[in-house]
């Protein structure tokens, strides 16, 4: 992690907050109660967890487009294809109560990851991508599989 830089770092691992912050409300009642008076129900478990979910990994398939723009011939065919995989994932996927959505979330995530690894394979992204997405993801997934499997 020593190598990404600091402000995709900072930015990467604020977006993990509402991730927590859904897990943190699913299981205190106090601070699930603030929540919704403070914050409004958008804000608390499920459904801030699924609908932030679901926004992330439709904007992570524009992060993939925009590395697809540096590939070429054939390769950016099959780059472009695979770059749009996780919105149409978390559009057509996503919905169907708490719970699948949350499970579907859960593959999209993962499936998001293995892209993240062919894409750097085929060096189209920075050399420490890879460093940055596997720990966001674990806890991405941790936090979704609260929802899913517990």
């Amino acid at each position: 992690m020593s190598s990404v830089p600091r402000a995709p770092l900072i930015l990467a691992f604020a977006g993990l907050l509402p991730f927590l912050w859904s897990v943190a409300t699913r299981y205190n009642a106090a601070l699930y109660e603030w929540s919704i008076a403070h914050l409004g129900s958008r804000f608390v478990a499920p459904y801030l967890q699924l609908s932030y979910g679901t926004v992330i990994l439709a904007f992570m398939s524009g992060v993939l487009w925009g590395f697809a723009t540096k590939a070429g011939g054939a390769k950016a065919a099959t780059a472009y294809f695979l770059s749009v995989l996780p919105a149409l994932w978390a559009f057509f996927m996503v919905g169907g109560g708490p719970v699948a959505a949350a499970t579907n979330l859960v593959f999209g995530f993962l499936g998001l990851l293995l892209l993240d690894a062919c894409f750097q394979l085929w060096n189209l992204t920075p050399r420490w991508w890879l460093s940055l997405r596997v720990p966001l993801t674990a806890v991405v997934v941790a936090c979704l599989s609260v929802e899913a499997f517990l």
